[in-house]
């Protein structure tokens, strides 16, 4: 048995994983503002409802640079106390078991990877679409970190006059004061304002797609995080666009959306 955190700035969700399956979960709300060692012992209080001799491990997903080889979390996204925490060392010395850090994107690209669409695939990339664009990368079967578990953060780069992720998640939703939920149930509606503008969505993620393809040619990319259950209204336009990549890797990459929104806990359980 493992032990899997999701360390987010509004919950941290923990979960114990037995073999594939995850057995028990629990939730407290984050005091994101307050400070480190109120954060730490929120994350500890739920290792304590999980926590057994029969647990092997445990890891930890933050939304932040990590250093994963030390296990020290820098400037964790909306909590401002954690600049610079041995989350590993904490964590090691309070409940004696190997403790794993690394990014929550990379965590849950780790969890599509072993229990989810990317099971038996050597090379894939997840991207998460939510308030950002997260993504991570799995190379011939294993994690690709870079130095900071930072690689692969193809939200960041220039895209038309802003950046990728402006188009590719909340940003967009915003700048047409709307959120995707409300989007998805006028479109479904049959508003034509709403499918036009799901499509235009689909048509940025497409040439988000095809950056990834450019960059690591994998045979499948999948798509997660809360605005990926609305793939309905976007994937004919995303895949549209992926036609349109002049090489043979568009014809048979694997295009997956995955609403299992466990995946970071069972990605960190693997670390």
């Amino acid at each position: 048995m493992r032990i899997g955190v999701d360390l987010g700035g509004t919950n941290i969700v923990a979960g114990l994983v037995d073999g594939q399956s995850l057995i028990k979960k629990v939730k407290v709300s984050c005091p994101a503002k307050g400070t480190q060692d109120e954060v730490v012992d929120a994350i500890a209080s739920l290792i304590e409802q999980l926590i057994s001799d029969e647990v092997e491990s445990i890891g930890v997903g933050v939304p932040s640079v990590v250093d994963t080889k030390e296990g020290v979390v820098y400037n964790v996204a909306n909590i401002p106390s954690w600049v610079k925490v041995p989350l590993k060392d904490i964590l090691e010395a309070r409940f004696g078991k190997p403790v794993g850090i690394n990014n929550d994107s990379n965590c849950y690209t780790l969890g599509e990877s072993r229990f989810g669409h990317g099971k038996g695939l050597a090379d894939m990339v997840c991207v998460t679409l939510g308030t950002g664009v997260g993504s991570g990368i799995i190379i011939d079967g294993k994690l690709y970190e870079g130095r900071n578990a930072g690689a692969g953060e193809v939200g960041c780069l220039s895209y038309l006059d802003k950046d990728y992720e402006s188009y590719c998640s909340t940003p967009f939703f915003v700048a047409h004061n709307t959120t995707g939920a409300e989007l998805s149930a006028k479109a479904e509606a049959g508003d034509a304002e709403a499918i036009a503008l799901w499509n235009e969505f689909g048509h940025h993620l497409g040439e988000l797609a095809k950056a990834i393809l450019f960059a690591y040619d994998p045979e499948a990319i999948i798509f997660g995080g809360g605005i990926a259950a609305g793939y309905p209204h976007f994937e004919a336009a995303l895949r549209e666009r992926i036609t349109t990549f002049p090489y043979e890797t568009a014809k048979d990459v694997q295009i997956f959306f995955s609403t299992d929104g466990d995946m970071a806990i069972y990605g960190a359980s693997a670390l």
